[in-house]
Parts: C-alpha cells; sequence; structure tokens
C-alpha cells in the first residue's frame, strides 16, 4: 500500500507550516507525518557553506527531501509536505518520484503584503524573500485544492483540505501535470 502525499506549496512565510501541523490534529487516517523542507536544511552542519558552493548543496538538499518524502510514502507512509516550488526542477524532480495518483497538491497562497509582515515578525527569514518567490511558485498552475491565509486561520485551512480528501478529483493535479510535461514517472 502507497502512502497519501499532501503536498503544501506556497512561498516562504505564506503559512504552510501552520497547515501542516493542524492537519495532524484533524486527519482521520493515521498515521500521518509532517515532514518540512525546513527540517533538512536545519539538518546541515552549521558551518557556513561557501556562496560559491551553496547552490549545489541547496541542489542536493532539496534533492534529497524529495527522495526521503517518496521512500515514506513508497513505505505505506502518509505525509504532509510543505514546499515551495520556486525552481521548475523541483516540479520536475516530485512529479518523476510520486505516485501522482496519491498526491493532493496544495496550493497555499497569502498576500505580498500579509507574507511581508509575517517575515518581519518572524526575524528568520531574509526580507523580501517571499515576494521574490511569489510568481515562480505558482506558476505551473495548477491544484487540487487552494487556500488562502491571508485571512483564513491554518486551523480552517486544514479543515478544508481535510474536506476535500474524500472528493479528490480524476486526474489529480500531480497526474495533469505529468501529463502535460510528458514525465513517465517510476
Amino acid at each position: 500500500m502507497h502512502g497519501r502525499i499532501i503536498f503544501l506549496n506556497g512561498t516562504s512565510s505564506s503559512g504552510k507550516s501552520s497547515i501542516a501541523r493542524e492537519l495532524l490534529g484533524v486527519l482521520e487516517e493515521q498515521p500521518w507525518f509532517h515532514m518540512p523542507v525546513d527540517a533538512f536544511h536545519r539538518m546541515r552542519t552549521s558551518r557556513e557553506v561557501g556562496a560559491d558552493r551553496l547552490p549545489d548543496v541547496l541542489h542536493r538538499t532539496w534533492r534529497g527531501y524529495h527522495r526521503a518524502v517518496a521512500g515514506m510514502a513508497a513505505a505505506g507512509n502518509n505525509v504532509v509536505v510543505d514546499h515551495v516550488l520556486s525552481e521548475e526542477w523541483r516540479l520536475a524532480d516530485c512529479l518523476e518520484l510520486f505516485d501522482p495518483r496519491e498526491v493532493v497538491l496544495v496550493g497555499v497562497r497569502c498576500s505580498p503584503e500579509e507574507t511581508e509582515r509575517r517575515e518581519r515578525e518572524r526575524g528568520d527569514r531574509p526580507a523580501g524573500l517571499a515576494a521574490r518567490q511569489y510568481a515562480r511558485v505558482h506558476a505551473h498552475g495548477v491544484y487540487d485544492v487552494e487556500c488562502d491565509t491571508t485571512t483564513t486561520s491554518p486551523a480552517d485551512c486544514a479543515r478544508a483540505i481535510a474536506a476535500f480528501l474524500p472528493h479528490r478529483p480524476s486526474p489529480t493535479a500531480f497526474e495533469r501535470l505529468r501529463a502535460t510535461a510528458g514525465v513517465s514517472g517510476r
């Protein structure tokens, strides 16, 4: 049995991690695992990586993260992923690795003004990060379900996603994206 992947995609500070934490409490089928990409970045050594090596290190980190998620799902685990599809290759990699019938692609949107406010409040993100990601993150344009955290709470978004699960479309967003991209997958 293959596990399901709830794939939350949005800019930095859009509320993905908050929704993921809420989902763990409302999803009926158990257990679910929250696998945030930020956790993978925190696993790296704390020593500074040189600017010349950083792009390669980040690329390998994201590729490893995708494979860890795919492995958990292939082993029958249900996974909630919070992701930033700000580079085309990330989506292409996931389309190849994940069973598209088992992925629920969720667009997490938030106004630029609100993400900027959250960045300032958090203080752990570069100023303007979400604004730089905004156009690229949702460029693929296809979702199974969307939510907007500008005015909707993470708990309400989680409940809406959970209520959507029994009514997933066929083909799924991942199946449609894979067909459009001409990806055969595994």
